[in-house]
């Protein structure tokens, strides 16, 4: 099992907000605006540098929405800031009919994702973002993994042309993917070689998923862990190259399993290569107010998950073979 170095320990959403600053930087053509959450989506750096290129709409996310497609109509890249609850589900209609469906160059970013939101509960915890944007025609889904990794396709996103959805967290999680490494939209990265099965995991789960990886070679399994940080488009030859060397596979995500990274994939095996895969997400079940260590554990978001996951996989392999 290849060894990962923790460089450090930061927020994504601070990615992000350093991804902003530098995207603004290079483009004078990317504007901000957010719903009253400066500092949660940690802009302030942007503001205090491009003060003429923000809009604080306050509490109105709908408006927001339809002031950043009116931009982008003018060229300028307008990056929406607020929760992942009040990216999405507050303002799915005027995502759908103002950006998606026009094509609008507009980047929805979306913090406070999933269970790790934490104290604030069911109400402001969202667990089905990546279902309603995958959804979307046209509609380009990331979601990173770390520090460094979500300042890059921060950056990224402002080089691409069209909607796109980037989801990112509040709590403070290991810093392990290179500083300097290209952001690459759809392309997933390869962080451990393996033969016996394949742990597919997208943000927070990445690190878990290493985690789950060390476990597995102590006991002499060999996980090929992939970094899925683009839901959409999803790379089907990565995922396939991989299943088709180790024979079943795992997902692992802070979402519903209900129209996540799994479900994407199972569509994938299901029309190329038919293989065991097991889900570990949150199975129909909304959140709940607690630390987000305590939900990740109650939820079983978290290594030991993703090692019961892929024994059983492994499991099933086997009994293919023996039939």
């Amino acid at each position: 099992m290849k060894k990962f170095v923790v460089t450090d320990k930061k927020d994504t959403r601070s990615g992000f907000g350093v991804g902003l600053l530098e995207a603004g930087r290079k483009n004078p053509n990317v504007v901000a605006l957010c719903a009253d959450l400066v500092g949660s989506l940690k802009m302030e750096a942007f503001i205090k540098e491009f003060p003429e290129r923000f809009f604080q709409v306050g509490i109105a996310e709908a408006n927001m929405m339809g002031i950043a497609a009116g931009l982008s109509i003018g060229g300028k890249i307008p990056f929406t800031g607020t929760f992942a609850n009040f990216s999405t589900g507050r303002v799915y209609d005027q995502i759908r009919q103002s950006i998606a469906y026009s094509d609008k160059n507009v980047k929805i970013c979306a913090s406070h994702a999933g269970l790790t939101l934490g104290e604030d509960g069911a109400t402001h915890q969202i667990l089905e973002d990546l279902g309603m944007m995958k959804m979307l025609p046209g509609m380009t889904v990331i979601n990173p993994c770390d520090f460094n990794q979500t300042k890059a396709a921060t950056i990224a996103i402002a080089d691409h042309h069209g909607p796109v959805y980037l989801r990112f967290g509040r709590p403070v999680v290991p810093v392990f993917m290179p500083a300097d490494e290209p952001f690459i939209i759809g392309k997933a990265i390869f962080l451990n070689p393996g033969a016996d099965v394949s742990i597919f995991a997208t943000g927070h789960l990445v690190w878990k998923a290493i985690e789950a990886g060390e476990m597995l070679a102590e006991k002499g399994i060999e996980a090929e862990i992939i970094n899925i940080h683009t839901i959409k488009p999803l790379d089907v030859s990565a995922i396939l190259e991989s299943v088709k060397k180790t024979g079943c596979a795992v997902s692992a995500e802070e979402h519903q399993l209900n129209g996540g990274l799994g479900d994407s994939i199972a569509q994938i095996l299901s029309r190329n290569y038919p293989a065991p895969l097991e889900m570990v997400g949150v199975n129909d079940s909304f959140g709940e107010s607690g630390t987000p260590e305590e939900l990740m554990e109650k939820y079983g978001l978290n290594a030991k998950a993703i090692v019961k996951a892929a024994e059983k996989a492994m499991s099933r392999k086997q009994a293919l073979v023996e039939k």
